[in-house]
C-alpha cells in the first residue's frame, strides 16, 4: 500500500504536467478543428527561455518568477506568430494541409534550435531549486512536486475562470460552437483564435518549465514524448473537452507511474498507448467526448 501511494502521489506530479500541456491541444482543437502537433516543441521553447533566465539571475523565487513570465510571454508571442503566418492562411483548405504544417512547424522548432550557437544539439541541466523532500510515514514527496501539483492546480483554475467567466472565454466558447455565427454577432474570430493559441502556448511554457524542474535535462528534442503523451492525454478524455484533458492528463500520469513501480519502466509508454486504446474501443470519443453529428 505505501508503495502504491508513493507511486499514486508520482503519478498525480507526473499527471499535472501531462495535462497543462493536453489542455493547449484540446482548445486549439475545440476552436479550429486542427491538432497542433507543434505545440511539444513550444513546450521546449519555454523550457529553454527559463533555463537561459535562471542560469543568468540564478535560482531564487524571485527567479523562478521571472523566468516563468519571461517563458509566458515568449511561447505566448510564438503562438500567436505562428497561428497567423502558418495555420490561418490555411483555414479553409483541407485539414490534411494543416496536419502536415503542424508536422513541419515542429521539426522547423526542433532542427533550428539545434543550429542555433547558444542552444546547440546537446542536452543541459536544467538549474531547479535545491530538492527537499517532506517524509510522511512511508510516503516521501519532495519540494518540486509540491510545487508542480500547486502550480498546475492554480493554472487549471485561472483556465476555467477565464472560458467560463470572462468575455473573452464567452467569445472562445461561441467560436467553437459556430465560427460563422459568432462572425455575424460581431465576435472577432481571428483575435478569438490568436488569444486561443496564446492561452496554449503559455499553459506548454509553464509545463515545459514544470517539466525541467522534475526531470532536471533539456534539449532541443525533449517536447516530442511529453507532448505525444499530451495528445494522447487530450484523445483519451476526449478531444475538445477541457475537463477531459485534465482528467486524461492524470489518467495517464498515474497509469504510467504504477507501470513503472510495478511491473518495469520499459513497459510504461507501452501500457499509456495500451490504455488509450482500450478506452477508444468501448467509447470512441474519449472518457468525456460528445458524438457530433455531421449533415451532409
Amino acid at each position: 500500500m505505501a508503495m502504491f501511494l508513493q507511486q499514486f502521489i508520482n503519478g498525480i506530479s507526473l499527471g499535472s504536467i501531462y495535462a497543462l500541456i493536453a489542455l493547449g491541444y484540446t482548445m486549439v482543437y475545440g476552436i479550429v478543428m486542427l491538432i497542433n502537433f507543434a505545440h511539444g516543441d513550444i513546450l521546449m521553447v519555454g523550457a529553454y527561455t527559463g533555463y537561459f533566465l535562471l542560469s543568468l539571475l540564478g535560482v531564487s523565487p524571485a527567479s523562478l518568477v521571472i523566468a516563468f513570465l519571461a517563458s509566458f510571454l515568449v511561447c505566448g508571442v510564438l503562438g500567436v506568430l505562428i497561428e497567423r503566418f502558418a495555420y490561418r492562411p490555411l483555414r479553409t483548405a483541407p485539414r490534411l494541409n494543416s496536419l502536415i504544417t503542424a508536422i513541419a512547424i515542429s521539426l522547423i522548432l526542433q532542427n533550428g534550435a539545434r543550429v542555433l550557437p547558444f542552444v546547440g544539439p546537446n542536452p543541459r541541466q536544467f538549474p531547479r531549486p535545491p530538492v527537499n523532500t517532506l517524509v510522511i510515514g512511508a510516503i516521501s514527496i519532495s519540494n518540486i512536486q509540491i510545487i508542480v501539483i500547486v502550480l498546475s492546480a492554480l493554472l487549471m483554475l485561472m483556465l476555467n475562470y477565464i472560458i467560463n467567466y470572462t468575455k473573452r472565454g464567452k467569445a472562445m466558447r461561441a467560436v467553437s460552437y459556430d465560427m460563422q455565427a459568432a462572425s455575424l454577432m460581431g465576435i472577432s474570430v481571428n483575435g478569438t483564435i490568436s488569444f486561443t493559441f496564446a492561452l496554449g502556448s503559455i499553459l506548454a511554457a509553464a509545463g515545459g518549465i514544470l517539466f525541467a524542474c522534475a526531470y532536471p535535462q533539456i534539449s532541443p528534442t525533449m517536447g516530442t514524448m511529453p507532448g505525444l503523451k499530451a495528445f494522447v492525454a487530450a484523445v483519451l478524455g476526449g478531444i475538445g473537452s477541457v475537463p477531459g484533458a485534465m482528467l486524461g492528463g492524470f489518467i495517464l500520469g498515474i497509469a504510467e507511474t504504477l507501470t513503472k513501480g510495478f511491473i518495469s519502466s520499459q513497459y510504461a509508454d507501452a501500457i499509456s498507448f495500451a490504455i488509450l486504446i482500450i478506452i477508444l474501443s468501448v467509447k470512441p470519443t474519449g472518457i468525456l467526448g460528445k458524438k457530433m453529428r455531421v449533415k451532409v
